[in-house]
């Protein structure tokens, strides 16, 4: 029994190093944590959500805490003599990112230990990744996205939030359309028709979170998951001209057309 033990002890670790050695190549897994989201992953990672949502096979956003998921980032293999913050040093990271990386809140690691890298693809090199804005704005124009944000969508999921402000930046990229945050959202058309419900019933004033800024932000970044709509609504909408245009994505209850 004890030889039966062993051996099988053998071949998980085998298992096991062979398991590691392919996260280090090709990805990591991840724990999910309370308050994610595929988004706030995906960022993380300097990857997208859908592609999340793909390698996993989910067909939702919904995500729990401990739920385990592969994620397309670079790993690192600890070495002798290594620390955390040795480690979040040589990749241009903070120590506190290094640590909700790996849920790892103490400061015990061991030589062979595979730490996932955040806010680095697999292959990527070491150097800090950031993404420049697709359209320019003002402090308070951001703020004034954020604020449509939460008027739109505040009881709807994060994705759904960058979603609504996706909108905003499709609509300035396009020639349909005025060019800078303020006009796309105060727009009102010849005969008197606001182009969002905010405006008009004032919650466009209401102060936005820090979540309704991130999706501003996300946005303004170039993430989409609205597939490039030009329109929202929520889907309890009655409007046929807005049902009778192409679902580009349907998050939460809210519909994105084009």
């Amino acid at each position: 029994m004890k030889l039966f033990k062993k051996a099988a002890a053998l071949t998980a670790g085998v298992v096991l190093s062979v398991v590691l050695t392919a996260q280090a190549a090709f990805g990591a897994s991840y724990t999910v944590q309370r308050n994610d989201s595929l988004y706030i992953i995906g960022q993380m990672f300097n990857t997208s959500y859908t592609v999340i949502k793909s390698d996993n096979k989910l067909s939702g956003d919904t995500i729990y805490p401990g739920q385990k998921l592969y994620v397309r980032a670079r790993s690192h293999t600890v070495k002798s003599g290594e620390t955390l913050s040795i480690i979040a040093g040589k990749y241009g990271i903070s120590l506190a990112q290094l640590r909700k990386a790996n849920n790892k809140w103490d400061d015990m690691i061991y030589p062979g230990q595979q730490l996932n890298i955040p806010g680095m693809a697999a292959g990527t090199n070491s150097s800090t990744n950031s993404s420049k804005a697709v359209i320019s704005y003002t402090e308070a124009e951001l703020d004034l996205l954020a604020r449509l944000v939460r008027a739109e969508a505040e009881s709807e999921p994060y994705a759904a939030k960058v979603g609504v402000a996706a909108v905003i930046v499709n609509r300035i990229k396009s020639d349909l359309f005025p060019n800078t945050i303020s006009s796309v959202i105060y727009e009102i058309s010849s005969n008197g028709y606001y182009q969002f419900t905010p405006v008009k019933n004032g919650m466009i004033k209401k102060p936005a979170s820090q979540q309704d800024r991130n999706a501003a932000l996300e946005a303004l970044k170039g993430n989409d998951p609205s597939n490039g709509a030009l329109f929202y609504f929520d889907d309890s909408a009655t409007n046929k001209w807005l049902w009778s245009k192409p679902v580009k994505a349907w998050i939460g209850r809210m519909v994105f057309v084009y």
